[in-house]
């Protein structure tokens, strides 16, 4: 059994983790108390993927969970599924990193992350063959984006050849007023590019949009809106399974679909404009009773039908993958995810309100004050500027590719 360890950041990260785990305890069976209370003996076999198994028969997630603020540990203790949690595993602070990344990366964060390193070690050395990392985090404040990233980059110095996925919520003035989180988001990109192999983006301002649009919520909150799904054969064995390292690996962010239960429709995707532009990669996660057969067929289909928004220069380029266990209340669902050039517009969106404030220093001395040098804010903001480019580069060399395409078959046609 290849395990996984989950780590949860700060306030966002622990939200969406207390969903992600009433999630899989759904799945698996397992009650508050992480108990055994399925229906089914096949709940257990690939439960060791996300859960120790404790003295008593219990079963105790694999996670680490850590905020700069006892408040948020406090929420989940107290709620549904915080008993299940080992109280080892928890960390936090007293006094918050504040909306600002230097504290949550360099001083506050950095005075925890010693205590936090030593769990993960643990958890790790007590797996038989460890997968990798799963984080889930914000990049719009102080810990998740600081003492996320600072926690990614630790992880990578001990554990090079694990993989480490990011679930990473990217800010917007629509869901958030804090004018600072430009800054962290792109400081934190700086991290994510050199040290994540697959960062799940998901981007507040297209969600907030999936809302009002698309669920026609006329007052979105946290709790409301869309939870992310773990993926599928991660939690069950199936005909064709998956793990961390068969996902896509073009190593830039990841962008996957906000409704598991739809793979084509531009509305419920996170992106919001998937067609205007390619997909380098993409992962087709079916789950429920269904041919192998008519899912080749149909992603087939799907690829044929609309061949010009995939690039044609990387061969094989979609993957799929079938697990016979549906989710709870559902007979199947898929979900799509796809590493498209369209996410340059987001990383353009931070990118210019990060220009706009840092042209003129503003907020500056927050981040300057806790050791940070005004050179790591233009070598981000460099770097941020490169992603862009690069995604444009591919979707250039793609529209290249068809141009000589067509003069090619004018030629023959003459």
């Amino acid at each position: 059994m290849r395990e996984i360890l989950h780590i949860q950041a700060g306030q966002c990260g622990n939200q969406i983790g207390g969903k992600f785990w009433e999630v899989v305890c759904d799945e698996h069976g397992i009650d508050a108390l992480g108990n055994y209370a399925g229906t089914s003996r096949v709940q257990l076999e690939r439960v060791n993927v996300y859960y120790n198994e404790a003295s008593g028969g219990r079963y105790v997630p694999r996670a680490v969970l850590m905020d700069l603020e006892p408040g948020t540990m406090d929420s989940l203790r107290t709620g549904p599924y915080g008993k299940i949690f080992g109280l080892t595993t928890l960390f936090f602070g007293q006094n918050g990193a504040g909306n600002n990344w230097a504290k949550g990366h360099y001083t506050e964060g950095a005075e925890l992350i010693d205590s936090v390193l030593d769990v993960v070690r643990k958890e790790a050395e007590n797996c038989d063959c460890l997968q990798g990392f799963q984080i889930c985090h914000s990049l719009g404040g102080g810990t998740g984006s600081g003492m996320g990233t600072l926690l990614i980059s630790k992880i990578r110095e001990e554990y090079p050849d694990r993989m480490m996925l990011t679930f990473s919520v990217f800010p917007s003035p629509k869901v958030s007023d804090t004018v600072v989180e430009p800054y962290n988001a792109t400081l934190s990109v700086h991290q994510l590019v050199e040290n994540a192999d697959e960062c799940m983006v998901l981007d507040n301002e297209a969600l907030y949009d999936i809302c009002f649009r698309t669920l026609k919520l006329t007052n979105p909150s946290s709790r409301r809106e869309p939870h992310p799904i773990p993926t599928p054969p991660l939690l069950h064995g199936g005909f064709r399974a998956t793990n961390l390292a068969r996902l896509p690996t073009v190593p830039r962010p990841h962008n996957p679909r906000a409704d598991p239960t739809d793979v084509g429709r531009e509305e419920h995707d996170v992106r919001r404009r998937p067609r205007h532009g390619r997909y380098l990669t993409a992962s087709a996660m079916f789950r429920g009773k269904m041919s192998t057969k008519e899912v080749d067929e149909q992603m087939i289909n799907v690829q044929n039908k609309n061949s010009s928004y995939f690039v044609e220069w990387i061969p094989n380029n979609v993957k799929s993958s079938v697990c016979d266990i549906p989710p709870t209340g559902l007979s199947m669902s898929s979900t799509f995810v796809g590493n498209s050039t369209s996410i340059q517009e987001m990383f353009r969106r931070v990118s210019e309100q990060f220009t706009v404030m840092f042209r003129r220093k503003a907020f500056l001395h927050w981040y300057t004050g806790e050791g940070m040098d005004e050179m790591e804010f233009t070598e981000a903001e460099s770097n941020m500027n490169d992603l862009v480019s690069e995604y444009q580069q591919y979707q250039d060399a793609n529209a290249d590719n068809e141009e000589e395409f067509d003069e090619e078959e004018e030629g023959l046609e003459n």
